[in-house]
């Protein structure tokens, strides 16, 4: 079994957190890729793993949230 650990993914469930420039540019500051997921970031892993491809994965937690997990600063959740 394998786990899809998303980030900030731009949904209707989150849209408070993109849905002003004051709002986007706060997300921004914690984002290294410097852009807000697509539900086709998520989409294309779930596509992956089901594929023959990962074959040879097994147990992982994949993040897929722009490195959001890589900043020190996102141990307090930003």
């Amino acid at each position: 079994m394998n786990n899809i650990c998303p980030g900030a993914i731009q949904t209707p469930i989150n849209k408070s957190a993109w849905d002003s420039q004051k709002s986007l540019d706060a997300l921004m500051t914690l984002i290294p890729y410097d852009r807000i997921g697509q539900p086709e970031d998520i989409g294309n892993l779930a596509v992956f793993l089901a594929s023959d491809y990962s074959d040879y994965i097994t147990g992982a937690s994949i993040y897929v949230d722009g490195g959001m997990t890589s900043l020190e600063s996102f141990s307090d959740n930003g």
